[in-house]
């Protein structure tokens, strides 16, 4: 029996503030709970209440996400999500990457719960020519070089996997098909960011979402310094501050 791997240093899931008002946020691909812990601390020091859990098969070694499914990933964000609304009155969602995939798909389905959301760098579309691919390669290699550290800023570094899994990468697959078969559900306003030099997701990804979210109201953020990891990059601290104002913003409207 293969004994379980511990968690990388760095990686574990957090909690932070007291506030009324909660705030979701859900990592990446094979990344960790590390790369939203500055914006959580933000958001905590002001005034919000803010959970991130670690997705299932992440945070330890990449052959464990080898046998985690899509929906192991939105449960465990369900569940937390579930947690902060039973405890706040009014609930936000934030992600990056696939947590901002995973940010859609939760809002699609918690239509009651939440209040609005903000990605960054949002996955919703696989456009690597490659992904085709998948059903039949997750057989054949196990993973492929990892994505990670696409960071511009020198000295920041991410806390996640330096390989990428393929059989979750399909499973990956699943997951922003079925997003995408929801964002015309999501009605709630969205705040979205994205790297104009962004190596990991196109930034096709922020259009689409645009043109496709159910909502009237959907704001979007280029951000000008920053690669793909912008929570760890020069531009983080727009994204934080911004993302406040508008969640701030929200929360004043509904009084």
């Amino acid at each position: 029996m293969t004994e379980p791997a511990s968690l990388i240093e760095g990686a574990a899931p957090f909690e932070l503030g007291e506030g009324e008002k909660g705030v979701l946020l859900v990592h990446g691909f094979t990344g960790s709970p590390q790369s939203m812990r500055l914006w959580g601390e933000s958001l905590a020091e002001a005034g919000f209440s803010v959970k991130c859990p670690l997705l299932p098969g992440h945070g330890t070694r990449w052959e464990d996400m080898q046998e985690t499914k899509w929906r192991d990933w939105t449960g465990a964000a369900q569940e937390a999500l579930d947690d902060l609304s039973a405890r706040c009155a009014m609930t936000f969602i934030a992600g990056l990457s696939m947590g901002g995939a995973i940010a859609c798909y939760l809002a699609a389905e918690n239509q009651d719960a939440v209040a609005g959301i903000s990605t960054v760098g949002a996955a919703v579309l696989n456009e690597d020519p490659r992904a085709f691919l998948l059903p039949v390669l997750k057989h054949l290699l196990p993973s492929l070089p990892g994505v990670s550290n696409d960071i511009a800023e020198p000295g920041m570094a991410e806390v996640a996997y330096d390989r990428t899994p393929l059989r979750a990468a399909a499973e990956l697959l699943s997951l922003q098909r079925a997003t995408r078969e929801r964002l015309s559900r999501i009605g709630v306003p969205a705040l979205l960011f994205h790297s104009r030099d962004d190596h990991v997701v196109p930034a096709s990804n922020m259009s689409y979402l645009a043109k496709n979210l159910g909502s009237n109201d959907v704001r979007l953020r280029w951000l000008e310094r920053s690669y793909h990891v912008a929570t760890l990059d020069y531009d983080r601290h727009l994204i934080f501050e911004e993302s406040a104002a508008f969640f701030n913003e929200l929360a004043s409207e509904s009084r």
